[in-house]
């Protein structure tokens, strides 16, 4: 049986293909227009779930959606009699419905010649969440957690899987929602962007909880695990706020009321353009407290309804990989599984595991890697180099074809050795939004100076953004305080304390100035509070990409003193290899 699941007409639209209870292929629409979160019907990443399977629209027996607009129907009309929103905000929700009604006729104009006479099934969006979460993991019971901004009228919803069934007990409604709180703080921190929230994640660590009393009357913790905000604060509930998603980079209003944050914060909101002071970092530093408070309240009430030790997390908050990281040391949960495209595109996933599961009464098959999306063979990269090689030449780049893999691991593992940045393409692509070894740029963490070099010369973004750590599997537990699996980069762990190198210097340091503080032997991953987003690579699921770290490891030795590496660096300051990336990734590593 072959079912397509999708996230549509949202941001990060997505498709992915269930063949009898097995993920084939998933991919978000962004792949293919490189246009970043795009929203609308995710069309060309329908057409290469078919293709990848070989079948037709003819051989879909389902459709799943992770949206059912009739879902919380009374509780809509409720809010509606009851609040009486802005007339605008009502027929924008009409509005909306309409067109995610369309899937059907979009089917049928975009696939011309081919009949689908299956079944569409609209799952609740949180229920779509939650299977993502839990029937990809590798745990036969958990607790299960889903938390977002929005999606059919819920913020945040949660429950228990158990083998093949999955039950949802209890949730947040709207307007209550950490995904709005921490996102409307975002915007007034000047990241007006769709998906801009882990700017304030990487800028956090460079403040202080300076404002963390004043957010508790923002967000005010619930009996039961919930959470409600201070709507004075917010415009969402009953305001029409901008939103465009259709076809293009969603587009956000901002959610708060200027007037009533700039007297809670003491200034006012950021401009996009003006300069990071201390204030604004502080308020990020107590915006994500803010966050972990709320979130470590609903993570104890569960564990003591369920009495379980395994955890399952999604929705677009499950992205927060600051908290995710703390989940060991701040709440009685033994085990953590945050799903690679944990956000609304993993909702395509979840949507057609429920499907599955109501037809089969089984458990779908959990979800073993993330290397799900397209690939291209030699051939087609050969041709496309020839096509481009005058551009290549112009820009010093030259080609070479190593055919050995464990020769282009030597090679490759040198280069990167001698304190050159590789783009690395090959295999399949990755599904979500984290870099994950074959579409990535790589460079020695050892090098001091990498960090700004990334951000500056070939990221070209803010200066005060982390880069991630991939790591061997068997070896993770050497380089940072994790001893368990963190595949898709979903977990921010501290640097082990061997590591670390501590001086007079770190403490008299504030700010941006932090940045100059070298604070481990591997400092171009390691943030200013001693933080990495880790990624465990295990020779399972990406065989090549094992190799390369693994003779990375062997040439470098990596428990030796920095001093030698750092006089080379004088020498090499300004010497580049530009091994030319086959398909640009659309993700930074840390994102």
């Amino acid at each position: 049986m072959l079912i397509l699941g999708l996230n549509a007409y949202h941001g990060d639209s997505s498709a992915c293909l269930l063949e009898d209870g097995k993920l084939i292929a998933a991919v978000e629409e962004e792949r293919f227009l490189r246009v970043k979160h795009w929203a609308g019907f995710p069309l060309e990443a329908i057409r290469w779930c078919l293709k990848e399977a070989k079948a037709s629209l003819s051989d879909l027996e389902r459709v799943a959606i992770n949206s059912d607009p009739k879902a919380q129907f009374l509780q809509k009309m409720g809010y509606t009699f009851k609040q009486r929103p802005d007339v605008k905000l009502i027929l924008d929700r009409i509005r909306n419905r309409q067109e995610r009604a369309g899937v059907e006729q979009e089917l049928t104009e975009s696939f011309s010649g081919q009949l689908f006479s299956g079944q569409i099934h609209r799952i609740e969006h949180h229920l779509a969440h939650l299977a993502s979460a839990h029937w990809a993991s590798p745990f036969n019971n958990s607790v299960v957690i889903s938390v977002d901004g929005f999606g059919d009228f819920s913020s945040a919803a949660w429950g228990i899987g158990q083998g093949g069934q999955l039950f949802l007990d209890e949730r947040i409604l709207f307007p209550h929602s950490l995904g709005v709180f921490y996102q409307a703080f975002t915007q007034y921190l000047g990241f007006p962007k769709y998906g801009d929230e882990y700017k304030v994640m990487g800028l956090a660590p460079y403040g202080e909880s300076t404002y963390l009393e004043a957010l508790r009357d923002v967000v005010s913790l619930e009996e039961e695990g919930g959470y409600s905000l201070n709507l004075n604060y917010f415009r969402h509930h009953n305001e029409k706020v901008f939103y465009e998603w259709n076809g293009r980079e969603p587009s956000v209003g901002n959610l708060f009321k200027t007037e009533s944050l700039q007297e809670l914060t003491g200034f006012g909101p950021r401009n996009r353009e003006d300069p990071l002071e201390q204030h604004h970092k502080d308020l990020a530093h107590s915006v994500q407290a803010m966050y972990e408070e709320a979130f470590f309240h609903l993570l104890k009430h569960c564990h003591q309804k369920y009495h379980e030790e395994c955890l399952s997390l999604a929705g677009g908050c499950a992205m927060n990989s600051v908290a995710n990281g703390k989940v060991y040391l701040r709440s009685p949960f033994n085990k953590v599984y945050v799903q690679a495209a944990a956000g609304d595109a993993g909702g395509a996933i979840g949507a057609a595991m429920v499907v599955r599961n109501e037809i089969s009464k089984e458990r779908p098959s959990p979800m073993h890697h993330a290397y799900l999306g397209p690939k291209f063979g030699d051939g087609e990269i050969k041709e496309l180099l020839h096509e481009h090689q005058s551009t290549l030449e112009e820009q010093h780049c030259s080609v070479r074809f190593i055919e050995d893999d464990q020769k282009l691991c030597d090679f490759t593992a040198k280069q990167i050795a001698e304190g050159f940045v590789v783009g690395w393409f090959q295999g399949c692509m990755e599904w979500g939004p984290r870099a994950l070894g074959n579409r990535s740029i790589l460079c020695d963490p050892r090098r001091k100076d990498m960090k700004d070099i990334l951000n500056h010369k070939i990221k070209r973004r803010e200066s005060f953004r982390p880069f991630a750590p991939s790591v061997l599997r068997e070896d993770a537990n050497n380089w940072f305080e994790i001893d368990t699996d963190s595949p898709y980069m979903m977990l921010i762990v501290d640097i082990d304390k061997s590591h670390q190198k501590t001086s007079q210097e770190k403490n008299e340091t504030f700010g941006f100035d932090k940045l100059n503080v070298l604070r481990s032997d591997i400092p171009a991953v390691t943030h200013v509070d001693y933080s990495a987003r880790v990624q465990t690579v295990h020779k399972e699921t990406n065989p090549l990409y094992h190799a390369l770290i693994s003779k990375f490891k062997e040439l470098t030795n990596m428990t030796k003193e920095m001093s030698n590496l750092e006089n080379q660096q004088v020498q090499k300051e300004n010497r580049w290899l530009e091994l030319t990336e086959m398909e640009e990734t659309t993700n930074n590593a840390n994102e």
